[in-house]
């Protein structure tokens, strides 16, 4: 009997789906939950990335924090925190990072 919807089908004494349809069918929806908050994630960092494209001019734009929060950029969400040897912090969203309460763009 398949897992997923109920039918009989033959092959395999272990198989479990009578098709790849089934089988995926049955795995996105137990993957969903986790699938859904990564997905929610993945789409406030880019969003925070696509934010700090547009500002940047060049190679560096020093940008207030104001402007970046009218924007809509999210300070909880970044990929990586780099702190240097004379202290400074600067948080990655993928391959852009801002100094923080500087605000640099590199």
């Amino acid at each position: 009997m398949c897992l997923e919807c109920g039918e009989a089908f033959n092959g395999r004494v272990d198989k479990k789906f009578c098709s790849d349809l089934c089988r995926n069918s049955h795995n996105n929806k137990l993957n969903s939950d986790s699938t859904n908050y990564v997905r929610n994630i993945t789409n406030i960092l880019r969003k925070n990335r696509r934010i700090m494209t547009e500002l940047l001019t060049g190679e560096t734009a020093k940008v207030s924090q104001q402007k970046l929060i009218d924007k809509g950029f999210n300070f909880n969400y970044h990929t990586n925190i780099t702190t240097t040897k004379e202290g400074k912090n600067y948080i990655f969203v993928m391959n852009l990072c801002h100094l923080m309460k500087e605000i640099t763009i590199y």
